[in-house]
């Protein structure tokens, strides 16, 4: 007779999910010791939010306190397409060329956590996606989904680094995996050599300040860094070199989900377009969209420094000549 454990997993295939697994709610006692220190070395930068209630991000028990059990699943989002090479266009981070995946991860989940309440009654839980204090890598590291690799992404063997994740606190004990994954990076330091402001100080180590990812999206400064405006490379939002590098994503594969194809004109943005958008016309086309994140003030922030960068190397080179 097949089990509730495997019956769980059955039905998350089945709604899409790429991989699951099962872990006891046990706090994290290793992971927020290095949160803690990542916090005290101020490489969070301005993400302040991060600060606030280390423990709740660490003891499923804070945020569920019935919590016996954590689902962990992984949702591929891999497209096949390239940015375009067009100085009057910016890069988008792959993460955000389709509908948000908060929005399609928490579809999901609750799918599969009203499944779990029709096949037990007695069942309740907490679905968890990015957006609760919650340390999604983490967990999917307990429930041998993948690793944390050196630029701090989870790695899967099977997907690469291009997976969504969440989770489902459940109150239920079920069969846990007691299989966690190596760290298949060995010797391997491409995401360190490649990153273009050195943010990946050591393996598992990133600065946010010197991010690209942080400063397009997280930062509220109305003028982005000259450190990182030297190299921006065209990323209007985000930035995927870390990834792109990465030897594990050779085993990348095409999603099946469709939301997560790449909406109108959002691989490569025109720069122009982006600095004409009024506030309504914002509000319209990232409806439901990632890109949200950084506001319109962001976005146009970023694109105009593209533009002066642009600018100012097509003077250089015209002096040059």
């Amino acid at each position: 007779m097949i089990s509730l454990t495997e019956k769980i997993k059955q039905k998350a295939f089945e709604i899409g999910f790429h991989k699951i697994g099962i872990a006891p709610a046990d706090s994290l006692t290793h992971e927020r010791e290095h949160l803690e220190q990542w916090l005290n070395s101020n490489l969070h930068a301005e993400m302040k939010w991060m600060e606030r209630e280390p423990e709740k991000r660490t003891n499923p028990k804070l945020l569920f306190p019935e919590a016996k059990t954590v689902i962990a699943v992984a949702l591929n989002y891999y497209t096949p397409h390239n940015h375009e090479s067009d100085q009057n266009k910016g890069k988008v981070s792959r993460y955000a060329w389709g509908d948000d995946y908060h929005d399609v991860m928490q579809e999901k989940l609750r799918e599969l956590l009203n499944w779990i309440k029709a096949e037990i009654p007695d069942a309740e839980g907490k679905i968890c996606c990015d957006i609760q204090p919650i340390m999604d890598k983490a967990w999917a590291v307990r429930a041998g989904l993948g690793w944390i690799g050196k630029h701090s992404n989870l790695i899967t063997k099977d997907y690469g680094s291009w997976v969504f994740l969440g989770e489902i606190l459940l109150n239920l004990e079920l069969k846990y995996d007691n299989f966690i994954e190596s760290d298949h990076c060995g010797n391997c330091t491409a995401c360190l050599d490649a990153c273009p402001t050195n943010a990946i100080i050591e393996p598992y180590l990133v600065d946010s300040k010197r991010c690209l990812s942080y400063a397009t999206i997280e930062l509220r400064a109305p003028k982005l860094p000259d450190e990182i405006v030297n190299d921006l490379d065209s990323w209007l939002y985000g930035c995927d070199v870390c990834q792109d590098v990465c030897p594990w994503n050779r085993f990348q594969k095409e999603t099946e989900e469709q939301r997560f194809e790449p909406r109108e004109n959002n691989i490569s943005p025109d720069l122009h377009k982006i600095l004409s958008l009024s506030h309504d016309e914002y509000i319209e086309k990232f409806r439901g969209s990632a890109m949200k994140r950084t506001k319109l003030s962001g976005l146009q922030r970023n694109a105009k420094a593209l533009l002066e960068k642009n600018l100012e190397k097509n003077e250089n080179d015209a002096f040059e000549k």
